[in-house]
Protein backbone atom coordinates (compact mmCIF):
# COMPACT_ATOMS: atom_id res chain seq x y z
CA UNK A 1 0.00 0.00 0.00
CA UNK A 2 2.84 2.35 0.79
CA UNK A 3 4.36 1.72 -2.63
CA UNK A 4 1.00 2.33 -4.30
CA UNK A 5 0.59 5.60 -2.36
CA UNK A 6 4.00 6.80 -3.39
CA UNK A 7 3.22 5.91 -7.00
CA UNK A 8 -0.02 7.89 -6.89
CA UNK A 9 1.78 10.84 -5.37
CA UNK A 10 4.37 10.75 -8.15
CA UNK A 11 1.60 10.65 -10.76
CA UNK A 12 -0.15 13.61 -9.15
CA UNK A 13 3.11 15.60 -9.08
CA UNK A 14 3.78 14.70 -12.72
CA UNK A 15 0.33 15.84 -13.87
CA UNK A 16 0.55 19.07 -11.82
CA UNK A 17 3.97 19.87 -13.33
CA UNK A 18 2.69 19.09 -16.82
CA UNK A 19 -0.33 21.35 -16.34
CA UNK A 20 1.86 24.18 -15.02
CA UNK A 21 4.17 23.82 -18.01
CA UNK A 22 1.21 23.72 -20.38
CA UNK A 23 -0.20 26.98 -19.00
CA UNK A 24 3.25 28.60 -18.93
CA UNK A 25 4.00 27.94 -22.61
CA UNK A 26 1.44 30.40 -24.05
CA UNK A 27 2.68 33.07 -21.65
CA UNK A 28 6.23 32.59 -22.90
CA UNK A 29 5.07 32.54 -26.51
CA UNK A 30 3.06 35.72 -26.06
CA UNK A 31 5.95 37.78 -24.72
CA UNK A 32 6.39 40.67 -27.17
CA UNK A 33 9.60 40.92 -29.15
CA UNK A 34 11.94 43.71 -28.15
CA UNK A 35 11.29 46.78 -30.32
CA UNK A 36 14.55 48.51 -31.30
CA UNK A 37 14.98 52.03 -29.95
CA UNK A 38 16.91 54.58 -31.98
CA UNK A 39 17.68 58.23 -31.32
CA UNK A 40 17.36 61.16 -33.73
CA UNK A 41 19.42 64.27 -32.99
CA UNK A 42 18.69 67.60 -34.72
CA UNK A 43 19.77 71.19 -34.18
CA UNK A 44 16.42 72.44 -35.55
CA UNK A 45 12.94 72.58 -34.01
CA UNK A 46 10.41 69.75 -34.49
CA UNK A 47 8.55 71.76 -37.15
CA UNK A 48 11.75 73.03 -38.74
CA UNK A 49 13.08 69.48 -39.04
CA UNK A 50 9.98 67.99 -40.68
CA UNK A 51 11.48 68.28 -44.16
CA UNK A 52 14.23 65.95 -42.87
CA UNK A 53 12.36 63.62 -40.51
CA UNK A 54 9.50 62.82 -42.89
CA UNK A 55 11.77 61.45 -45.66
CA UNK A 56 13.63 59.49 -42.98
CA UNK A 57 10.37 57.90 -41.81
CA UNK A 58 9.51 57.18 -45.44
CA UNK A 59 12.85 55.44 -45.84
CA UNK A 60 12.15 53.35 -42.74
CA UNK A 61 8.81 52.26 -44.17
CA UNK A 62 10.53 51.27 -47.41
CA UNK A 63 12.76 48.83 -45.51
CA UNK A 64 9.93 47.45 -43.39
CA UNK A 65 9.76 49.61 -40.27
CA UNK A 66 6.74 51.49 -38.96
CA UNK A 67 7.35 53.92 -36.12
CA UNK A 68 5.53 52.83 -32.98
CA UNK A 69 5.02 49.25 -34.24
CA UNK A 70 8.35 47.59 -34.89
CA UNK A 71 10.68 50.51 -34.22
CA UNK A 72 10.75 53.33 -31.66
CA UNK A 73 12.40 56.71 -32.14
CA UNK A 74 13.44 59.17 -29.43
CA UNK A 75 13.76 62.63 -30.97
CA UNK A 76 15.93 65.36 -29.50
CA UNK A 77 15.71 68.89 -30.98
CA UNK A 78 17.96 71.82 -30.05
CA UNK A 79 15.54 74.44 -31.47
CA UNK A 80 18.41 76.32 -33.07
CA UNK A 81 20.40 76.51 -29.82
CA UNK A 82 23.51 74.55 -30.76
CA UNK A 83 24.91 74.81 -27.24
CA UNK A 84 22.20 72.35 -26.14
CA UNK A 85 23.24 69.61 -28.57
CA UNK A 86 25.94 67.90 -26.41
CA UNK A 87 23.47 67.48 -23.53
CA UNK A 88 20.81 66.13 -25.89
CA UNK A 89 23.31 63.62 -27.30
CA UNK A 90 24.14 62.53 -23.74
CA UNK A 91 20.43 62.00 -23.07
CA UNK A 92 20.15 59.60 -26.00
CA UNK A 93 23.21 57.68 -24.79
CA UNK A 94 21.68 57.49 -21.30
CA UNK A 95 18.52 56.00 -22.85
CA UNK A 96 20.74 53.25 -24.28
CA UNK A 97 19.44 53.69 -27.81
CA UNK A 98 20.72 51.17 -30.34
CA UNK A 99 21.59 53.77 -33.00
CA UNK A 100 21.87 57.58 -33.06
CA UNK A 101 20.84 59.26 -36.33
CA UNK A 102 22.31 62.76 -36.73
CA UNK A 103 20.89 65.53 -38.92
CA UNK A 104 24.14 67.39 -39.56
CA UNK A 105 27.83 67.66 -38.61
CA UNK A 106 27.27 69.60 -35.38
CA UNK A 107 25.01 66.82 -34.18
CA UNK A 108 27.41 64.12 -35.39
CA UNK A 109 30.29 65.70 -33.50
CA UNK A 110 28.24 65.84 -30.30
CA UNK A 111 27.14 62.22 -30.68
CA UNK A 112 30.73 61.14 -31.33
CA UNK A 113 31.85 62.88 -28.13
CA UNK A 114 29.04 61.21 -26.19
CA UNK A 115 29.67 57.59 -27.23
CA UNK A 116 32.37 55.42 -28.77
CA UNK A 117 30.22 52.29 -28.89
CA UNK A 118 26.68 53.18 -30.04
CA UNK A 119 26.49 53.23 -33.87
CA UNK A 120 25.96 56.69 -35.36
CA UNK A 121 24.33 57.24 -38.77
CA UNK A 122 24.96 60.70 -40.20
CA UNK A 123 22.34 61.82 -42.69
CA UNK A 124 24.73 64.39 -44.16
CA UNK A 125 28.27 65.68 -43.80
CA UNK A 126 30.29 67.82 -46.19
CA UNK A 127 33.61 66.09 -45.49
CA UNK A 128 33.51 63.07 -43.12
CA UNK A 129 37.25 62.43 -43.40
CA UNK A 130 38.39 66.00 -42.62
CA UNK A 131 35.79 66.25 -39.87
CA UNK A 132 37.21 63.13 -38.22
CA UNK A 133 34.11 60.98 -38.66
CA UNK A 134 35.65 58.42 -41.03
CA UNK A 135 39.12 57.08 -41.80
CA UNK A 136 38.11 56.51 -45.43
CA UNK A 137 34.75 56.66 -47.16
CA UNK A 138 35.03 52.98 -48.13
CA UNK A 139 35.77 51.81 -44.57
CA UNK A 140 34.87 54.45 -41.96
CA UNK A 141 36.65 52.45 -39.26
CA UNK A 142 34.77 53.64 -36.17
CA UNK A 143 31.19 53.76 -34.91
CA UNK A 144 30.09 56.36 -37.50
CA UNK A 145 28.85 55.88 -41.05
CA UNK A 146 26.17 57.38 -43.29
CA UNK A 147 26.00 59.89 -46.10
CA UNK A 148 28.25 62.65 -47.38
CA UNK A 149 27.50 65.89 -49.24
CA UNK A 150 31.09 66.28 -50.40
CA UNK A 151 30.40 68.30 -53.57
CA UNK A 152 32.48 71.53 -53.49
CA UNK A 153 32.11 71.83 -57.27
CA UNK A 154 28.42 72.69 -56.78
CA UNK A 155 29.43 76.05 -55.31
CA UNK A 156 30.98 77.08 -58.61
CA UNK A 157 27.78 75.96 -60.35
CA UNK A 158 25.73 78.21 -58.04
CA UNK A 159 27.84 81.18 -59.04
CA UNK A 160 27.32 80.26 -62.68
CA UNK A 161 23.54 80.21 -62.15
CA UNK A 162 23.67 83.66 -60.58
CA UNK A 163 25.58 84.91 -63.62
CA UNK A 164 22.91 83.43 -65.90
CA UNK A 165 20.04 85.21 -64.17
CA UNK A 166 22.03 88.45 -63.75
CA UNK A 167 24.17 88.91 -66.88
CA UNK A 168 25.65 92.15 -65.47
CA UNK A 169 26.79 90.44 -62.28
CA UNK A 170 30.17 91.84 -61.17
CA UNK A 171 30.26 91.47 -57.35
CA UNK A 172 29.04 88.61 -55.17
CA UNK A 173 28.99 88.31 -51.39
CA UNK A 174 29.59 84.76 -50.19
CA UNK A 175 28.15 84.17 -46.72
CA UNK A 176 29.69 81.17 -44.97
CA UNK A 177 30.87 79.76 -41.66
CA UNK A 178 34.63 79.96 -42.12
CA UNK A 179 35.32 77.46 -39.33
CA UNK A 180 33.22 74.80 -41.06
CA UNK A 181 35.80 72.54 -42.71
CA UNK A 182 33.53 71.56 -45.60
CA UNK A 183 33.45 75.17 -46.79
CA UNK A 184 37.19 75.43 -47.47
CA UNK A 185 37.09 73.59 -50.78
CA UNK A 186 33.76 75.21 -51.72
CA UNK A 187 35.26 78.69 -51.30
CA UNK A 188 38.16 77.68 -53.55
CA UNK A 189 35.71 76.50 -56.21
CA UNK A 190 33.86 79.81 -56.02
CA UNK A 191 37.09 81.76 -56.45
CA UNK A 192 37.98 79.70 -59.54
CA UNK A 193 34.54 80.23 -61.08
CA UNK A 194 34.60 83.94 -60.19
CA UNK A 195 37.93 84.36 -61.94
CA UNK A 196 36.55 82.70 -65.07
CA UNK A 197 33.47 84.96 -65.08
CA UNK A 198 35.32 88.14 -64.11
CA UNK A 199 33.39 88.47 -60.85
CA UNK A 200 34.74 89.92 -57.61
CA UNK A 201 33.98 87.86 -54.50
CA UNK A 202 33.56 89.31 -51.02
CA UNK A 203 33.62 86.60 -48.34
CA UNK A 204 31.67 87.25 -45.15
CA UNK A 205 31.95 85.05 -42.07
CA UNK A 206 28.62 84.14 -40.41
CA UNK A 207 29.52 81.97 -37.38
CA UNK A 208 25.99 81.97 -35.95
CA UNK A 209 22.48 83.36 -36.37
CA UNK A 210 23.19 86.34 -34.08
CA UNK A 211 25.48 88.01 -36.62
CA UNK A 212 23.37 87.48 -39.76
CA UNK A 213 22.15 91.08 -39.93
CA UNK A 214 25.65 92.47 -39.38
CA UNK A 215 27.01 90.14 -42.08
CA UNK A 216 24.32 91.17 -44.53
CA UNK A 217 25.05 94.85 -43.92
CA UNK A 218 28.68 94.09 -44.73
CA UNK A 219 27.59 92.46 -48.00
CA UNK A 220 25.57 95.55 -48.91
CA UNK A 221 28.48 97.81 -47.99
CA UNK A 222 30.66 95.80 -50.40
CA UNK A 223 28.10 96.69 -53.13
CA UNK A 224 27.33 93.05 -53.85
CA UNK A 225 24.96 92.46 -56.78
CA UNK A 226 23.96 89.08 -55.33
CA UNK A 227 24.49 86.73 -52.39
CA UNK A 228 25.59 83.10 -52.32
CA UNK A 229 25.32 81.01 -49.15
CA UNK A 230 27.23 77.92 -48.08
CA UNK A 231 25.88 75.06 -45.98
CA UNK A 232 23.97 76.90 -43.25
CA UNK A 233 21.26 75.37 -41.08
CA UNK A 234 17.79 76.32 -42.42
CA UNK A 235 17.09 78.80 -39.62
CA UNK A 236 20.14 80.86 -40.65
CA UNK A 237 19.38 80.64 -44.38
CA UNK A 238 15.77 81.66 -43.67
CA UNK A 239 16.96 84.83 -41.92
CA UNK A 240 19.32 85.60 -44.80
CA UNK A 241 16.44 85.12 -47.26
CA UNK A 242 14.29 87.60 -45.32
CA UNK A 243 17.04 90.21 -45.47
CA UNK A 244 17.71 89.52 -49.17
CA UNK A 245 14.07 90.13 -50.09
CA UNK A 246 13.85 93.20 -47.87
CA UNK A 247 16.90 94.69 -49.62
CA UNK A 248 15.88 93.33 -53.07
CA UNK A 249 19.12 91.37 -53.46
CA UNK A 250 19.10 88.14 -55.53
CA UNK A 251 20.48 85.17 -53.60
CA UNK A 252 21.12 81.49 -54.19
CA UNK A 253 20.99 79.02 -51.31
CA UNK A 254 22.34 75.65 -50.30
CA UNK A 255 19.01 74.26 -49.07
CA UNK A 256 15.61 74.34 -50.75
CA UNK A 257 12.81 72.77 -48.71
CA UNK A 258 12.26 75.50 -46.12
CA UNK A 259 14.18 78.42 -47.59
CA UNK A 260 12.94 78.36 -51.20
CA UNK A 261 9.96 76.02 -51.43
CA UNK A 262 8.22 77.22 -48.26
CA UNK A 263 9.97 80.53 -47.71
CA UNK A 264 11.33 83.68 -49.32
CA UNK A 265 14.47 82.23 -50.89
CA UNK A 266 14.88 83.06 -54.58
CA UNK A 267 16.63 79.88 -55.73
CA UNK A 268 18.71 76.95 -54.55
CA UNK A 269 20.92 74.40 -56.18
CA UNK A 270 22.42 71.46 -54.38
CA UNK A 271 22.13 68.00 -52.96
CA UNK A 272 18.62 66.76 -52.21
CA UNK A 273 18.70 66.48 -48.42
CA UNK A 274 15.37 64.64 -48.44
CA UNK A 275 16.96 61.92 -50.57
CA UNK A 276 19.87 61.60 -48.13
CA UNK A 277 17.49 61.34 -45.17
CA UNK A 278 15.50 58.65 -46.93
CA UNK A 279 18.65 56.68 -47.70
CA UNK A 280 19.85 56.96 -44.09
CA UNK A 281 17.07 54.54 -43.11
CA UNK A 282 18.82 51.75 -45.03
CA UNK A 283 21.87 52.18 -42.76
CA UNK A 284 19.63 51.84 -39.70
CA UNK A 285 18.18 48.63 -41.11
CA UNK A 286 21.61 47.13 -41.88
CA UNK A 287 23.00 47.95 -38.44
CA UNK A 288 19.94 46.54 -36.65
CA UNK A 289 20.49 43.35 -38.65
CA UNK A 290 24.07 43.06 -37.43
CA UNK A 291 26.23 45.13 -39.81
CA UNK A 292 29.12 47.09 -38.27
CA UNK A 293 29.20 50.82 -39.00
CA UNK A 294 32.99 50.61 -39.35
CA UNK A 295 32.51 48.42 -42.43
CA UNK A 296 29.56 50.23 -44.05
CA UNK A 297 30.87 52.63 -46.74
CA UNK A 298 29.91 56.30 -46.53
CA UNK A 299 27.80 57.00 -49.61
CA UNK A 300 27.87 60.07 -51.83
CA UNK A 301 24.83 62.10 -52.96
CA UNK A 302 22.94 60.87 -56.01
CA UNK A 303 20.18 63.45 -56.43
CA UNK A 304 20.60 67.20 -57.05
CA UNK A 305 17.89 69.85 -57.37
CA UNK A 306 17.50 73.33 -58.85
CA UNK A 307 14.53 75.08 -57.23
CA UNK A 308 13.32 78.55 -58.23
CA UNK A 309 10.74 80.70 -56.44
CA UNK A 310 9.05 82.98 -58.99
CA UNK A 311 7.02 84.73 -56.29
CA UNK A 312 10.25 85.96 -54.72
CA UNK A 313 11.68 86.89 -58.13
CA UNK A 314 8.64 89.13 -58.67
CA UNK A 315 9.04 90.68 -55.19
CA UNK A 316 12.59 91.77 -55.90
CA UNK A 317 11.87 92.79 -59.50
CA UNK A 318 13.92 90.05 -61.19
CA UNK A 319 13.04 88.13 -64.36
CA UNK A 320 14.36 84.57 -64.53
CA UNK A 321 15.51 83.66 -68.08
CA UNK A 322 13.41 80.91 -69.74
CA UNK A 323 16.45 78.69 -70.30
CA UNK A 324 17.15 78.63 -66.54
CA UNK A 325 13.49 77.97 -65.71
CA UNK A 326 13.47 75.07 -68.17
CA UNK A 327 16.29 73.38 -66.21
CA UNK A 328 14.61 73.77 -62.81
CA UNK A 329 13.45 70.64 -61.00
CA UNK A 330 10.83 72.68 -59.13
CA UNK A 331 9.33 76.10 -59.83
CA UNK A 332 7.35 77.85 -57.09
CA UNK A 333 4.71 80.08 -58.66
Amino acid sequence: MKVAGRYCLLLVNFFVSALLLLFALPAVAQQPEKIPLIGYLSSASPSGALFRTEPFRQGLREVGYVEGKNIRIEYRYADGRTERIPALAAELVHLNVEIIVTAGPVNTRAAKAATKTIPIVMTMDSDPIKNGFAVTLARPGGNITGLSTLTPELSGKRLELLKEIIPTLSRVAVLAQFTYSGNTEALKEIDLAAEAFGIKVHQVDVPNVKVVETAFREALKARADAVLTLNFPPYIETRIAELAVKNRVPAIYYESAIVVEDGLGLMSYGVSLADLDRRAAAYVDKILKGAKPSELPVEQPKKFELVINLKTAKQIGLTIPPNVLARADKVIR
